[in-house]
């Protein structure tokens, strides 16, 4: 007895990204099978807990597509009408996150089948760069690197020469999985350009870098380059406190000069003119007394008058002699006769 079957055997599928996959599910009917067909796929999660998704389905000579946000617009049937025995299911512009399990289901009363096939979505090898590691010196170990940012593994790198003998140097040393590249003690004929081929099972992505091995450099006039530099720029700083402190000192004399000394002010009197004046004040006072107040008047010692010409001890005082002034010459001014005193030896005022 002949019961519904599942004729497609494809179970493992390995896509790029970006592209178009057809999952197959070819099935047969039996002359038992009289129930209405149903069709459906489901995404199997990985997780157990987990239920399955239901993507696409036909039931009653009718499509539903619109289960699966994720994927509405991208999938659909490869036949319109799978009545015909062919409920393959195409997914287009396939995405990184696509990959998972999927089970197509098949069932028309009493037969029902199923099977499920496994979808890897690849990534292309992308953005792959090329680079120098080390001093580009004759002598000197130099590694060429290469590395994908995009791709999914297993990812292989591959390089070759394409300018000079075409062919890697004898020294070298190739690492296929991390894209390393080693030049042992380089010399003037490794200069040249490389090129890397990054590949994975489903594209390939390159990329190419210029060697140029040198001579190398006078590290010793560098050196004494640096250190010349560094005394005259020393020498330069030095200079330069100086002069600043100079002048701050030049500009701190000039205020102090300038608050010792102010020419608006007069030179000080000399001991001389003071005394003169002292004196010269006296006389006059002596001189507008009157006869009647000569009594109340305090006698002053001439030898405390502040000067240098009548610092004398008291035996070497001058006598004064009495002034005469003539009467007639005091009537005609309209003045008072005054007595001008004279002094004893003892120094009382007669």
């Amino acid at each position: 007895t002949r019961s519904l079957s599942i004729t497609s055997s494809e179970t493992l599928f390995e896509t790029a990204q970006g592209e178009k996959v057809t999952l197959p599910c070819t099935f047969e009917l039996s002359e038992k099978d009289e129930g209405p067909l149903d069709i459906e796929w489901v995404l199997i999660p990985a997780d157990n807990q987990k239920k399955e998704q239901i993507l696409i389905m036909y039931a009653v000579d009718r499509i539903y597509n619109d289960y699966y946000a994720a994927m509405t617009g991208r999938m659909q049937f490869t036949n319109p009408d799978p009545r015909s025995g062919d409920g393959s299911l195409d997914i287009l512009n396939l995405k990184a996150e696509d990959t998972g399990t999927y089970q197509c289901k098949v069932k028309k009363a009493p037969g029902v089948q199923s099977k499920k096939i496994q979808l890897t979505v690849l990534v292309k090898p992308a953005r792959t760069k090329c680079s120098i590691e080390g001093s580009q010196e004759i002598g000197k170990d130099v590694i060429l690197k290469c590395a994908s940012r995009e791709g999914s593994p297993l990812l292989s790198y591959d390089w070759r020469r394409v300018s000079g003998t075409q062919e890697l140097p004898a020294a070298s040393m190739l690492n296929k999985n991390t894209g390393e590249l080693l030049l042992k003690n380089a010399s003037k004929d490794y200069s040249g350009t490389y090129h890397c081929v990054a590949s994975n099972r489903v594209g390939t992505d390159e990329c190419s870098v210029e060697l140029n091995v040198t001579p190398p450099v006078n590290t010793a006039g560098i050196i004494a380059g640096a250190i010349i530099g560094t005394l005259l720029g020393l020498s330069v700083l030095a200079f330069l406190v100086f002069c600043c402190c100079k002048k701050h000192r030049e500009k701190k004399y000039e205020k102090e000069v300038h608050h010792d000394i102010r020419e608006d002010v007069p030179p000080p009197k000399s001991r001389s003119s003071t005394a003169r004046s002292y004196i010269g004040s006296n006389r006059s006072s002596l001189g507008s007394m009157s006869p009647s107040n000569m009594d109340g008047y305090t006698k002053t010692p001439y030898s405390q008058v502040p000067s240098e010409d009548f610092e004398r001890t008291p035996g070497q005082n001058p006598t004064f002699a009495p002034s005469k002034v003539a009467a007639p010459n005091l009537s005609r001014m309209g003045a008072v006769p005054v007595m001008i005193p004279a002094q004893s030896k003892d120094g009382s005022i007669v």
